[in-house]
């Protein structure tokens, strides 16, 4: 199961930047929404699971309240995620 977390926060944070600094740009800028269209379903279903797994292993990482909530406030901020995976995620 952390291994499918490692996956999803990694996909999470992909997703992000690309709706983010691409498809919003181009559907703001260009008046091409095609992308965000594309790219906004996957990534809220990929936040929701990030959000979801981060809860359910918060006990198995062993991770206190300040840790958990650096966590979930990650997927918010651009890139947050890869903080995770390397802060918190990586070798466990």
């Amino acid at each position: 199961m952390k291994k499918f977390f490692r996956l999803i926060t990694l996909l999470e944070g992909l997703s992000y930047i690309l709706l983010l600094f691409i498809a919003v740009p181009l559907k703001y800028g260009g008046g091409d929404d095609f992308l965000v269209k594309i790219l906004g379903m996957p990534h809220g279903v990929l936040f929701m699971l990030y959000l979801a797994l981060a809860f359910y292993l918060k006990d198995s990482y062993e991770w206190k309240w300040q840790q958990t909530a650096v966590v979930f406030l990650a997927s918010i901020v651009p890139f947050g995620t890869f903080y995770v995976d390397r802060k918190y995620l990586k070798d466990k």
